[in-house]
């Protein structure tokens, strides 16, 4: 720590962005690994509006791309397991091989009107072969940080690049099947998923090492076996009946307004707000815990999201979408750090795609019930399904929330007997 003029010795600089971007061999796995990502944002409204414009109708579209959402939901916890057990690389390869042929043969079977249990026998090999990039970054932040104070920073960064992908993804698959063709979005997410996908998975040097020794594979138990990681779940299942129920009712709304290509600018607008929140969230210093966090910012987000239906005009549903997305990245940022308190190293990959699937899972349950609703109800009725999501996990955090509590590891002896205050051991 260099001196001030004083002689005493300076404050250390706050942890920030330009110091984490700065970390040695970061950016060999972030540019490979922002590519390979993307394709998560674009997958579900591509298959709405190719099977939506093949078929003519929400529920089947909600209904399929439901389907790949619930099998990536059950999935995705395996393949991280798998990438803590194995290694990143032996899971990324295989799978990246087997999502790109699994969407094409579904956009394939769209364009000839196959029935909707061959759409569905393409979508769920489609789901379950996604690749979980997003948790292999974070992952691999953990090995290249070291338990540094840049920890948090990171979480805030990749939560704020999640975000950057839901506002380039939507607006460029909508682009592309609204101005090219509708099955240009699931060929271009299928493109983007095979070479990024084997860019990322060549960075071998920043790939977290794979355990042999017994104290591994103590860790290698599933790490949904943690209370507070079931919390968690619960949480970001909410999180994506948010995604879910915007991008089914958004794309109704502009189709009844007979202004589809603002379907994209539309969640645009929503997800940009979730990525500026996340970039300021990480540039703060909380003096709050973020079991608090979680829930003040959740409440938030539960509040907006309650809203959404009332909206009946364009203005006036984007700017309830850009304060929905804005009270999201709260939530998601403080779940992921919470995580790094909660779950072993040995398990945080597997941690961390049980909280994408359970977005996945989340957002899959909302397009479908979304799609029923719109083509049964009124135009915009599902919005009513972001806010009875919002609300249900919103019960079930604050019914649990002193399960995000991390257990003291340091030894302590008990004055008395019963919950009196712990005594450090000298």
């Amino acid at each position: 720590m260099p001196p001030s003029r004083s002689g005493a010795p300076a404050a250390p600089a706050r942890p920030g962005y330009g110091q984490l971007l700065r970390t040695r061999g970061a950016w060999t796995f972030l540019l490979p690994g922002f590519a390979a990502r993307q394709p998560f944002a674009m997958l579900t409204i591509s298959i709405v509006l190719l099977v939506q414009h093949t078929t003519g109708s929400y529920g089947a579209a909600g209904a399929t791309a439901a389907a790949t959402g619930v099998s990536m939901a059950l999935f995705a916890p395996w393949s991280g397991r798998l990438a803590d057990r194995h290694g990143q690389r032996a899971v990324l390869v295989p799978g990246v091989l087997v999502h790109t042929l699994a969407g094409l043969a579904l956009t394939a079977l769209a364009l000839a009107h196959a029935p909707l249990w061959a759409l569905f026998a393409a979508a769920v090999p489609t789901g379950a072969s996604v690749p979980q990039v997003g948790p292999m970054v974070r992952s691999r932040w953990g090995v290249t940080l070291k338990g540094s104070p840049l920890m948090s920073t990171a979480a805030a960064f990749e939560s704020v690049t999640d975000e950057l992908t839901f506002v380039v993804g939507p607006l460029l698959a909508t682009a592309l099947c609204t101005a090219v063709t509708p099955a240009a979005g699931l060929v271009t997410e299928a493109a983007l998923t095979l070479v990024g996908g084997l860019l990322f998975a060549a960075q071998k040097r920043t790939q977290p090492a794979v355990g042999t020794d017994g104290h591994a594979r103590v860790e290698h138990a599933s790490a949904l076996r943690i209370p507070g990681v079931r919390v968690l779940v619960a949480t970001f299942l909410g999180i994506g009946s948010v995604f879910g129920g915007m991008q089914v009712s958004l794309a109704a709304f502009t189709e009844s307004i007979g202004e589809p290509g603002l379907n994209g600018v539309l969640y645009g607008v929503f997800a940009a707000g979730n990525m500026l929140s996340g970039v300021v969230c990480g540039a703060l210093a909380w003096k709050v815990a973020p079991q608090r966090r979680l829930v003040v910012g959740y409440t938030a987000l539960a509040l907006a999201a309650s809203a959404l239906w009332t909206a009946h005009s364009v203005v006036l549903l984007g700017a309830l979408g850009l304060l929905v997305g804005t009270c999201i990245a709260p939530s998601l940022i403080t779940g992921y750090t919470l995580v790094e308190e909660l779950v072993p190293a040995g398990a945080r990959t597997e941690a961390f795609t049980w909280l994408t699937g359970a977005v996945a899972l989340g957002q899959a349950a909302a397009v479908t019930v979304a799609g029923q609703l719109e083509d049964r109800l009124w135009g915009g009725a599902g919005f009513l399904v972001p806010l009875g999501g919002t609300v249900l996990a919103l019960v079930t955090l604050v019914t649990l929330r002193s399960r995000l509590s991390a257990r003291p590891t340091g030894r302590t002896v008990a004055r008395g007997v019963g919950h009196r205050a712990p005594v450090s051991v000298d």
